[in-house]
């Protein structure tokens, strides 16, 4: 399911979200190969537009922040068909596969022929909406990422998230903890801590909220298929010798252990959702403070151009 661990950093120690680089970044050029976005990304994106209606700010510029795995493209167009429609990938192989993806077209208002790429964040001009589906389960570096998204918005824009909760797949813990094979996943951020960095970062307003999934499988094989397809494990900690087919029919055979009553194997995702608003500056305030009559009417014309919410 993934490849052999690479030792951590010994003086940065384990904390949630600590991922193995190496790992990670192999997994994803393994992903920018495979024909489909993971399977789940699709449904995600699709329970994500679910909660647009609740937003009454129609965006005119909307930024999908890791598209290449993010399956989003049509809900984003069926949502906001009149929008410009704007990607990044920071990754360089997942930004080829991301672009591969448009055809001509596919992107409206296109920007200077770059069907809407934008290499760098913050972008300039800022947008109304910044978008990301089932990404920062494979950010090493959250409140940067945050930071990043916070400064490319618009006052009165809003960003809109999800990840891979902390208990997903948490019926494989007890089970490699017994065969000696280290964590099956990292320990992914909670909804609370990512809503702690969404506030830190400047941002207003969070909403954070979560689902639980009963995922089945009728055998192991199509099991262990699945979860390679998601991203496979890069836990730092994870099992650190060569996967090949006894490991692999060990696994198969531990993984009886999760059929249920149905005669299905079941695991459990989480999947954390968040939403918040960029509000505008505040002027500091002290004791004594001198305010000019120029930045009073700047914060003012901020404040009716954000949008209502």
């Amino acid at each position: 399911m993934s490849e052999p661990a690479t030792a951590p950093n010994s003086n940065k120690g384990l904390r949630p979200q600590d991922l193995d680089a190496i790992a990670l970044r192999r997994q994803s050029r393994r992903l920018a190969r495979a024909a489909d976005a993971p399977w789940l990304h699709g449904e995600v994106a699709r329970r994500m537009a679910e909660r647009l209606p609740l937003i009454k700010l129609q965006p005119s510029r909307v930024l999908d922040a890791s598209p290449a795995l993010g399956a989003s493209g049509d809900v984003l167009r069926q949502a906001y068909p009149r929008a410009e429609l704007l990607w990044h990938e920071a990754d360089p192989v997942l930004a080829e596969r991301a672009a591969a993806a448009r055809p001509p077209g596919w992107w409206q208002k296109l920007r200077g022929g770059t069907g809407g790429r934008v290499d760098v964040l913050p972008v300039s001009p800022e947008v109304e909406l910044l978008w990301s589906n089932m990404a920062l389960q494979g950010c090493a570096d959250l409140p940067g990422v945050l930071g990043a998204w916070q400064a490319s918005l618009a006052v009165g824009g809003f960003v809109m998230f999800s990840a891979l909760g902390p208990d997903s797949f948490v019926e494989l813990r007890p089970l490699y903890a017994r065969e000696g094979w280290g964590r099956p996943a990292p320990d992914w951020w909670d909804m609370h801590d990512i809503g702690d960095l969404v506030l830190k970062a400047g941002f207003a307003d969070p909403v954070m909220d979560q689902e639980r999934l009963r995922l089945t499988w009728g055998d192991a094989d199509r099991l262990i298929a699945d979860l390679r397809a998601l991203g496979g494990n890069v836990a730092p900690d994870r099992f650190a010798g060569m996967r090949g087919r006894r490991w692999r029919a060990a696994l198969a055979s531990q993984l009886e252990a999760l059929r249920g009553a149905d005669g299905r194997l079941a695991l459990t995702v989480e999947l954390v959702f968040g939403h918040a608003f960029k509000a505008a500056p505040r002027i500091p305030v002290s004791a004594e403070t001198q305010v000019s009559v120029e930045t009073l009417r700047a914060s003012l014309r901020k404040s009716r151009s954000g949008g209502s919410v």
